[in-house]
This record gives structure tokens, C-alpha cells and sequence, in this order.
């Protein structure tokens, strides 16, 4: 580990308090993002052919070497999985799977892993069409929630693992398994859990003498003392669109706590109400403030994060994720805040990331669900803690593992609201439908570009959510 690791603190096992919980406190009682959206970003750059290519290195999934792997398998000999996952924020943590991956091997012989990684971007235009021509691949890693591997699950492109969860034992938390599960079948195991709020540089701040914000207003004279000593404010990019989900997502958590902006995704309150526009005026106040990136929607993701990494940016909104590019890239230490409100400190909004998947037309579906088996396992969940910085959706022992201070802090925070002693907020993207997820996209863009004031945005998704 890098120096300065320190041993994870907090409670050994997350067990009953956690696995307790219901949907709403992590992601949303409604329901990806990504969550995605959630899952590690992945870089946005490469263009969709990219992984045309590699979903398309063979006429039949699960068949990369030829004659005798397509006819591979439980009773006919070798066989070679093909196993997708996003492009990773550096590439030594694809280095650190792709060992895993040969751990996996050396335990079950005759099976051979090929990992291979497409930008998120990519993933999203073709991985469907890949899927229902029979040339996608095995296994995949794919946001959990409903318009992500539900909606794949609903076309008929995943294996159902209902089964296989009982006849393994996979242990996931009650509401992690509930967002990979449609119509009563499990079709994934859900991703690790998210959180998303406010990185700032330490350095940065204790050379200007800036206290840890713990209120809206200290954020906002935090951001004024960075820029009045030629600092970038806040490292903020939305080139691609999703990260203005999560720049409302925060800001709206926060102001009003997920029991709210769940109402929202119901229903039940209107996107037009005053609590939604004031949340998207604060951006818009901050970038007529100068505190943004100069023209956000021309920074793309990878753009903005090298900002902060490289000192040039005194605080960058993001998730857990980025904590792993932090260690690696970085040469300072990083604070982690939720977004705060007015009154106090706020609360970090939180979901699940991507998590593996198998092709409804894998020709092996006995080899991989072995490995989701493994991946599945508390000793992977170990190693996915100490190597990747991730929390798993699932029981780990974390008593012993060696993590930096800042992932300490991020496995702190979550086990005190997963315990149920505070609020999780939503992050939208992950639970909301297409319409409303454009919308805000657009919206957000169209903020930042002078295009729309936050007034016209909450229009514009109250009216998507009636879609």
C-alpha cells in the first residue's frame, strides 16, 4: 500500500445492521447508477468502435480461441470466458484484476479468463446490440438499478441466477440484491457501494488556512479563498452529461434528505418545487462566481480529475470511486466531505456501482457462474477493499486489511449510515427513468452554457418525470 496506510477502522464486519437496511437509505428507497453509475468512472474518450471490436472479436460469445474453446465446457474440455469490465481509472487497477483473474484460473483449471476493458461510452451504445447478436461477451460488469441491468434483464439478455444465488450462497445485502432483481429473478450481483460528495486538497487548504467546510457558507468561502489565490474552486467537468446527475443529485440530497427526493421520483412532489431550482441556482451562482472549471461542458471526465490530481484544483465534487486514483496519482493528502446545506454538513449521497452480469447466451454458463462465484467471495471482498479502494455489497471482514487514511475515512462514513445512523442521499441517474436521466443531463448542460435558468431545467424534468 502507499505510505501513510493506516489499518481500516470501524466496525470488523458488516453484518445484520447493514444487510438490514432498506433500499432507500443506500440508493434510493425508489429503487445506478452507477449506479452507476456509479461503479468507478470509467474514461469516456474512446469512441464507440473501440469496443465494437472487442465485442465483436468472434461470431459466438465465449468463443476468443477458436475451434476447441467453442467446444469447450463443462464436458467437452478447455474454455475461455470472456469477461468485460469498464475502463478503469488507472491502468495498474486493470493490471491488479487481471492477476485476480489468473488467481481464478490457477483454482479452476481448464478455464481460462479474458478480461478486457471498453469505456463506459462504448459500453452504452453497443453493449445491447453485442448482446442480442450472440457476439458479447460471457460476463460483464454493468451498473445495477433498473435502467441498467434491469433494463437487460427485461430485453431477455441475462441469465437468470436466481438458483445459483441458493445453491452458492451468496450472501449480498437484502438491498443491494434488490436492485438486480426484476419480477422476482436475480439476474447480477450488485456492484460495490458508492458514496458521492466533495474531495478537497488538503495541502491546499491548510497552506490558505481553510478549515474543513462543514457548512454551504464555508464551502462557498473556501471556494473564494482558492480562487483568490489563483486556485481552480472546484474541478468540475460535464462533457458527457452524467456528472450533472450527480452535481443535483448532492446538492438536492442534501437540502432536502432521500425520504424527499425519493417523493420526487414518485411523484408524489413536483420537480418544480423551490428546493430543486435552489439547488440548481447554487451551481449556476458558483459558476458565475468563477469557482468552476471554465466552461464545464467542454471538460470531459478524465479532464477534470486531472486538475485536481495535478494541484491545479483546490476541491473536485465525485464519488468513492476516485478515492484509488487519488492514492495512485496524487502527491498530497485529500479530505472527503458530504455536500453540505446551510445549516450543517449534509449527507453523502450513495448508491451501487456496476457489478457482474452473464449473457442470457453464454455457451458456458456453468464456467461463469464460477466466477461470479468467486467474485462473489468474502475473500475477493477482501481484496477488492485493501487492493481497489471499493466497498463490496456484500459481508467483508475488513478487520486487519491495510488501507490509506482517506479510504479508512470512506469505510467509516459508510458503515455509520449503512448501521442507520444517518441518511443516504440519492443519487438520481441510478433509479430514475430515461426521460427524467436526459433531462437532467440536458438541463445541466443547458445550465452551464447560459442556455436555461435553473427555473426552465425544473420544468423541464418535472416534465420528464410525467413522461
Amino acid at each position: 500500500m502507499a505510505p501513510g496506510s493506516a489499518t481500516a477502522s470501524g466496525p470488523a464486519v458488516w453484518t445484520e445492521a447493514l444487510g438490514g437496511l432498506s433500499a432507500g437509505t443506500l440508493s434510493g428507497r425508489a429503487r445506478p447508477n452507477e449506479g452507476m453509475t456509479t461503479m468507478r468512472r470509467s474514461t469516456l474518450t474512446t469512441a464507440g468502435a473501440a469496443l465494437a471490436v472487442l465485442l465483436g472479436a468472434t461470431a459466438c460469445t465465449g468463443t476468443t480461441g477458436g475451434t476447441d474453446d467453442a467446444e469447450g465446457g463443462a464436458d467437452g474440455g478447455p474454455v475461455t470466458l470472456r469477461y468485460l469490465v469498464e475502463e478503469q481509472e488507472d491502468a495498474e487497477a486493470l493490471e491488479l484484476l487481471q492477476g485476480r483473474m489468473d488467481e481464478f484460473e490457477a483454482a479452476n483449471e481448464g478455464i481460462t479468463v479474458d478480461l478486457q476493458s471498453a469505456p463506459l461510452d462504448s459500453m452504452r451504445s453497443v453493449l445491447q446490440t453485442q448482446l442480442r447478436s450472440g457476439e458479447g461477451p460471457d460476463v460483464f460488469r454493468w451498473g445495477s438499478g433498473p435502467t441498467f441491468g434491469g433494463a437487460l434483464a427485461e430485453a431477455g439478455l441475462l441469465l437468470d441466477l436466481t438458483d445459483a444465488y441458493e445453491e452458492n450462497g451468496w450472501e449480498v445485502y437484502e438491498f443491494a440484491k434488490e436492485q438486480v432483481t426484476i419480477d422476482g429473478k436475480v439476474y447480477g450481483i450488485p456492484g460495490e457501494m458508492e458514496t458521492i460528495g466533495v474531495f478537497y486538497n488538503k495541502d491546499v487548504f491548510d497552506n490558505l488556512g481553510i478549515a474543513e467546510p462543514t457548512t454551504l457558507e464555508e464551502l462557498d468561502q473556501a471556494a473564494a479563498e482558492a480562487q483568490d489565490a489563483g486556485f481552480v474552486p472546484f474541478a468540475v467537468s460535464d462533457q458527457e452529461g452524467w456528472q450533472g446527475g450527480h452535481l443535483l443529485s448532492m446538492a438536492l440530497s442534501s437540502r432536502i434528505g432521500s425520504e424527499r427526493v425519493n417523493a420526487l421520483l414518485a411523484g408524489e412532489e413536483s420537480w418544480t418545487s423551490p428546493d430543486v431550482v435552489a439547488a440548481l441556482q447554487q451551481w449556476a451562482d458558483w459558476q458565475a462566481a468563477g469557482y468552476l472549471t471554465e466552461f464545464p461542458t467542454s471538460i470531459n471526465y478524465d479532464s477534470g480529475t486531472a486538475l485536481f490530481l495535478s494541484g491545479e484544483a483546490a476541491m473536485i465534487p465525485n464519488g468513492s470511486w476516485f478515492v484509488d486514483a487519488i492514492v495512485v496519482d496524487a502527491d498530497f493528502e485529500a479530505g472527503y466531505i458530504p455536500f453540505p446545506t446551510e445549516g450543517g454538513s449534509g449527507i453523502f449521497t450513495g448508491g451501487l456501482g456496476s457489478g457482474p452480469f452473464v449473457s442470457a447466451q453464454t455457451e458456458h454458463p456453468e464456467e461463469a457462474i464460477a466466477l461470479l462465484d468467486f467474485l462473489a467471495s468474502e475473500e475477493h471482498g477482501r481484496w477488492v477493499v485493501e487492493n481497489m479502494q471499493l466497498i463490496p455489497s456484500f459481508p467483508v471482514d475488513t478487520e486487519g486489511l491495510d488501507v490509506t487514511p482517506l479510504f479508512a475515512q470512506v469505510l467509516e462514513d459508510t458503515e455509520q449510515l449503512a448501521s442507520g445512523e444517518g441518511d443516504f442521499g440519492v443519487n438520481i441517474d441510478v433509479v430514475a427513468g430515461d426521460e427524467l436521466n436526459q433531462a437532467m443531463y440536458d438541463g445541466v448542460q443547458a445550465l452551464f452554457t447560459g442556455q436555461s435558468t435553473p427555473q426552465q431545467v425544473a420544468e423541464s424534468l418535472d416534465e420528464a418525470s410525467q413522461a
